[in-house]
């Protein structure tokens, strides 16, 4: 079936539903010509409520944001099972059909925030022959998830090799209580109060789903190596992100800039931002650097 965008839902090929949740453009006297759309992927625990705060800045410049719940998160069906890199990715293209359909001859950009990033940026690199195009007409990359095995100590590797093939269906709390290294995903710490209390901001993680992660990871710290050709990229990560290390980060950055200048690279590197810069203190100030490079590719 052709995908779709539905009042709370984007409907993919296959005919499944993911939740959505959209920040419709303020000030246009046509509700289907935003001056653009967006198609965000939230990242892992996550869920498409991760875009409540920058979907409402960007919905008063005039951009309209499409927030979908990924498979295996939030709303979705078999919620916390991993659903295959694969599959995130067909998604990823559906959604992108879906919004060029739902709002003809408006510019879509595709976003993803770390999960998410990695399912944007592997999908501009897929490995299968027979891949769709990754038809957007930018992309946006907020503290990719490239972290992967090989940036990994052998003592992470070894373990979660083990946990995966010996117990998937073990669960692991992502609760930081009661560790030594507390690990901080951003300083609006009322934000993550907020998500301790959202049922459906996952808590637990299955060992089969962190391999699922990780194996994801992996191809996107390669992904540079793969593409020829994609549309202007826009990189956003922050100096204290403590989720995903500096080298692995610069070294995606790196590798996307010695394409130039077949690809088109922008980074923003801000000295205080977190893992989750869009929700971040100064957040709003990231959201707008986005719009504004947004605009910037408009221009041209």
């Amino acid at each position: 079936m052709t995908p779709q965008v539905s009042s709370d839902a984007i409907v993919a090929r296959d005919g499944t539903r993911l939740p959505l949740r959209s920040w419709d453009a303020e000030g246009s006297q046509d509700s289907n010509k935003p001056r653009a759309v967006i198609v965000a992927l939230h990242g892992m625990s996550d869920y498409s409520n991760a875009f409540d705060m920058p979907g409402k800045v960007w919905a008063k410049l005039g951009i309209t944001t499409l927030a979908y719940d990924q498979r295996g998160f939030g709303l979705s069906d078999k919620p916390g099972i991993w659903a295959g890199a694969d599959a995130m990715r067909a998604d990823l293209n559906d959604a992108i059909a879906a919004a060029r359909a739902r709002y003809p001859g408006v510019p879509v950009f595709a976003l993803g925030e770390s999960m998410g990033g990695a399912v944007v940026l592997t999908a501009l690199a897929s490995a299968q022959p027979d891949a769709p195009i990754l038809k957007a007409d930018g992309i946006i990359l907020v503290a990719p998830a490239v972290w992967s095995r090989g940036d990994m100590p052998l003592t992470y590797r070894a373990a979660l090799f083990l946990a995966a093939h010996l117990v998937p269906g073990m669960i692991l709390s992502n609760n930081a209580a009661g560790r030594v290294v507390t690990i901080i995903p951003s300083d609006n710490i009322e934000m993550l109060r907020a998500l301790g209390r959202d049922p459906l901001f996952q808590k637990k993680t299955r060992t089969d789903t962190l391999y699922g992660l990780v194996n994801l990871m992996d191809e996107a710290r390669t992904a540079p190596q793969r593409i020829t050709t994609a549309p202007p990229i826009l990189f956003l990560y922050g100096a204290k992100d403590q989720i995903i290390p500096a080298k692995p980060t610069e070294g995606v950055i790196a590798a996307l800039g010695s394409k130039a200048p077949k690809l088109s690279l922008d980074v923003k590197h801000y000295e205080h931002g977190y893992h989750m810069l869009l929700r971040d203190l100064e957040g709003e100030s990231v959201d707008k650097d986005a719009a504004d490079w947004i605009f910037a590719q408009l221009a041209k």
